[in-house]
């Protein structure tokens, strides 16, 4: 028998998430290694309320606007960049070197775009971080991750923060 517990989740602390991709670009890159296959590494983001500052009832500049999106990208930018770094130190630079990691900075929900480029590189492996989200459907995935998972045609390796203790329990 399956006793779901009491999924509790206001948001994911910032050190969880960083956690979390550095044990996603951890694993893939081991995996990428032991088959000599190529590690593509994407990043979606958006500009929180982007949409909502160009609408018709905000008056808000394109420029103002413009400067905000930037800031944003390169928020997410520099994250990644700080994740690739920390690999290089992680792994070594001549295994780094070897692998040549592709970055990839998409713009857009990362359920829409991580799928979309998936599908243009044609990637047989897809690494992706989860966090369950909150609710008797949520004890194992989180809704990103099975947004996701729902639109690929290639195998995924879902991995759960470090410390994740699952909701669920068998009873006999």
């Amino acid at each position: 028998m399956i006793t779901p517990g009491i999924p509790v989740r206001a948001t994911v602390p910032i050190a969880t998430r960083h956690a979390l991709n550095r044990e996603v670009l951890e694993l893939a890159s081991a995996l990428a290694l032991s088959e000599f296959a190529e590690l593509h590494v994407a990043s979606a983001w958006e500009a929180i309320g982007e949409s909502f500052l160009r609408g018709a009832f905000m008056h808000t500049p394109d420029d103002a606007v413009a400067t905000y999106v930037e800031h944003a990208r390169q928020r997410n930018a520099d994250g990644l960049d700080a994740l690739m770094v920390e690999l290089m130190e992680r792994l070594g630079k001549e295994a780094v070197e070897f692998l040549k990691p592709k970055t990839h900075l998409v713009k857009g929900s990362a359920r829409r775009e991580i799928p979309v480029l998936a599908q243009q590189l044609e990637v047989d492996l897809v690494v992706m971080g989860t966090v369950a989200r909150t609710g008797i459907p949520g004890l194992i995935m989180g809704n990103t991750a099975e947004a996701i998972l729902e639109q690929l045609d290639c195998s995924v390796l879902a991995i759960k923060p470090p410390g994740f203790v699952t909701p669920v329990s068998l009873q006999g």
